[in-house]
């Protein structure tokens, strides 16, 4: 996933210049969503079931790149397709920062577990 929102990209041009030091607030958060988003636009969220969005943690950085440092699980899905992520913090009203579809989408029936092996979710800066 190479996706910037906007939002992120404004921060990070921000802090990159010295206009800001603030980065996301709280935990990050993965969320999985049925149609992608875009730069300035959020995707379709799963909703139902027990899906909720799950913490993520990152590897240090390395040639420009990172992904998730431990295994993220989905439990109790609702039957959907999931064909993308997102990654929000979790701020009171959370912000969007990342998006990007997945390699290959996921079928999912109802009840089913949603996972991404560590190192599974890339994030690149290019």
């Amino acid at each position: 996933m190479a996706n910037l929102t906007l939002t992120a990209s404004n921060q990070a041009l921000a802090w990159l210049f010295g206009l800001s030091a603030t980065g996301p607030s709280g935990t990050l958060k993965v969320a999985l969503v049925t149609a992608n988003g875009t730069a300035s636009a959020a995707g379709t969220e799963v909703a139902g079931g027990s899906y909720a969005r799950q913490d993520l943690t990152v590897a240090a950085p390395t040639g420009g790149a990172t992904s998730n440092a431990a295994e993220i699980t989905f439990a109790g899905m609702p039957a959907c397709t999931v064909v993308g992520v997102e990654v929000w913090d979790s701020a009171g009203s959370p912000v969007r920062f990342w998006f990007g579809a997945v390699d290959t989408p996921r079928t999912v029936t109802a009840g089913d577990d949603v996972r991404f092996a560590a190192g599974e979710l890339d994030f690149t800066l290019s």
